[in-house]
């Protein structure tokens, strides 16, 4: 098998270390090699948190150079954007609609980019979820980050079982009913 490249983005607080522990999980369940990098902008105070997760028979870096991610998985629109550059031709976008204004929208320095949307999907294979609507149905909304994870998981050879496994053994007990009907509403959106 070839070398899985998965690049997860959004900002401080949305969950995406826990996102890549999941699919970290589960493609180690299935038998893959797998290295995960993360990087950590201002993350407590609500900056960029991008994670780099490779996978395959065997994987020497956890580093995704620009054009070399299959799948950008963003928890944030702006982020998403910024990622692009990353993904490979012929990859694909999953993306939260959900905008979160960064500090120099929040001072008045700069407004927030308009039509996201349209020039990511100008641009690439792109789906655009309302995660944040599913993760409120599932009962919490800050169980996006599985919404996300769910949408991505149709994407990918790892079976639906696998994914439900991982996210038992992965996610904390007390949370652990809203995070799998979340992945459910997201695998099934």
């Amino acid at each position: 098998m070839d070398t899985k490249s998965i690049m997860i983005v959004g900002v401080g607080g949305q969950g995406t270390l826990l996102a890549s522990r999941i699919l970290g999980n589960a493609v180690i369940s299935e038998g893959y090699d797998v290295k995960v990098s993360e990087v950590h902008g201002m993350s407590q105070r609500g900056g960029s948190v991008v994670t780099y997760v490779r996978y395959g028979k065997k994987v020497n870096s956890p580093i995704i150079d620009k054009g070399g991610a299959d799948i950008i998985l963003a928890f944030e629109l702006l982020e998403a954007l910024r990622a692009l550059p990353f993904l490979k031709k012929g990859g694909k976008i999953i993306v939260n609609d959900q905008q979160i204004d960064p500090m120099p929208v929040i001072i008045g320095a700069c407004e927030y980019p308009q039509d996201i949307e349209n020039k990511l999907k100008e641009n690439a294979d792109t789906t655009v979820v309302n995660a944040l609507t599913l993760a409120k149905q599932a009962g919490n909304m800050k169980a996006v980050n599985v919404v996300l994870i769910g949408v991505m998981a149709k994407n990918t050879d790892i079976p639906y079982e696998v994914w439900k496994e991982t996210i038992t053994k992965t996610v904390p007990e007390k949370f652990l009913e809203v995070n799998l009907k979340a992945f459910d509403l997201g695998y099934n959106s």
